[in-house]
């Protein structure tokens, strides 16, 4: 019997972050495996005539953005008239309607950790959009006939937080596209970083928002702390959309006096990404939590050494392909910064191959296929 399943594809898109780029990788690869199963994609306007799958493959238009209440009553109807076997939500936003069988990504739990200082809004409308989704994820969670998670970590935080059964989690490891970067290494380096005004600056180098999870206050204080310590100027370069939150980290930069040690990259296109890892000194990641951590695998295969705080996952992912430190101290960055500095060429050639070879076990494709098997498991076929 084939098996009719339903993508809600949203979130679509790079301006959807980690989400958006694990729904761009999964939908590319699950069109290049030879399967009877029927797929109906659920997107929004912006992408729904741009992107082209297969013609055995059903596009819907779904133009409502995620959290609202909104996709919490008109997404269970689209659901139910299109009478899939089951549901993929890719992200915890659930409408709780929906009693079908489904299967649910989570990505990590940060947001139901995180405090007041994670929002930008006014407090009673925080509270007030805060209950609903952490009511709709629990409910989603416990109902879902599989939670796909990233990592173990993730697992275990689920398992615990939630007082589910593991044996419906399914750990599914998330990939980097190790040819894409290979290929943009390629480019005119010179050229490009002095689009950026790094051509003559040695940098520490990071790309990702500016959440308070992310804990970039404290790598801007270990900045500041070396370059106190050390004769020569090395900067840290911030590469990420500028919004709320950058602002809030451009302020605090400003208020620290840093100014002259931290440079605000903004958006940075994936071509141009190689480069600025590959001529970094080393990436650095020092985040309190993550889910999985993808741009330390990027950094390594663009060739770059990696700085990670020693949270269990990065632990888990990395293995000993990184340099940790404790995210609550900054002396104990700063300590890290220096031993990557004083690295020879010789350890740091030997450091990047070992780690290029190690991340090859992260595919997309990869991922893809064991989500085929999970939605196979959950139809029963």
């Amino acid at each position: 019997m084939t098996v009719k399943i339903l993508i809600d594809a949203r979130m679509y898109g790079l301006e959807n972050s980690g989400i958006g780029r694990y729904l761009i990788n999964l939908t590319e690869e699950l069109k290049n495996i030879e399967t009877e199963e029927q797929f109906v994609i659920l997107l929004r306007k912006k992408y729904f005539d741009k992107l082209n799958f297969p013609k055995s493959w059903k596009k819907l238009l779904a133009d409502f953005r995620h959290y609202t209440f909104e996709e919490q009553y008109k997404l269970p109807g689209i659901i139910y008239k299109e009478k899939p076997d089951i549901v993929h939500f890719p992200h915890i936003n659930y409408p709780i309607l929906y009693r079908g069988k489904c299967v649910i990504t989570v990505h990590d739990l940060t947001m139901q950790y995180q405090g007041l200082n994670a929002t930008k809004l006014p407090l009673p409308i925080y509270y007030l959009k805060r209950f609903p989704f952490l009511f709709t994820t629990k409910i989603g969670i416990k109902t879902a006939s599989a939670i796909i998670v990233p990592s173990k970590a993730v697992m275990k935080d689920v398992s615990s937080y939630y007082k589910i059964n593991k044996n419906k989690i399914f750990i599914n490891y998330e990939g980097v596209d190790f040819g894409k970067f290979e290929n943009h290494l390629r480019g005119d380096p010179k050229g490009l970083l002095g689009r950026w005004s790094l051509e003559k600056e040695k940098y520490f180098f990071y790309v990702g928002n500016a959440y308070p999870h992310k804990n970039l206050g404290k790598a801007i204080e270990a900045i500041v702390a070396l370059n106190k310590s050390i004769k020569e100027k090395v900067i840290f370069a911030i590469a990420g959309s500028k919004d709320f939150f950058k602002k809030k980290l451009e302020e605090y930069v400003k208020s620290i006096g840093a100014e002259e040690y931290v440079k605000l990259l903004g958006y940075v296109p994936d071509k141009d990404l190689s480069i600025l890892y590959k001529n970094s000194i080393a990436f650095v990641y020092p985040s309190f939590s993550e889910g999985f951590g993808l741009q330390g695998l990027e950094a390594m295969a663009s060739e770059s050494p990696v700085i990670a705080s020693d949270i269990p996952v990065f632990k888990e992912i990395y293995g000993d392909n990184a340099v940790y430190f404790n995210p609550n101290d900054v002396d104990s960055l700063v300590k890290v910064m220096k031993t990557v500095m004083k690295m020879s060429n010789e350890e740091k050639y030997k450091k990047v191959d070992e780690a290029k070879e190690f991340i090859k076990r992260y595919s997309w494709q990869k991922m893809a296929k064991e989500t085929l098997n999970i939605y196979k498991q959950v139809s029963g076929n």
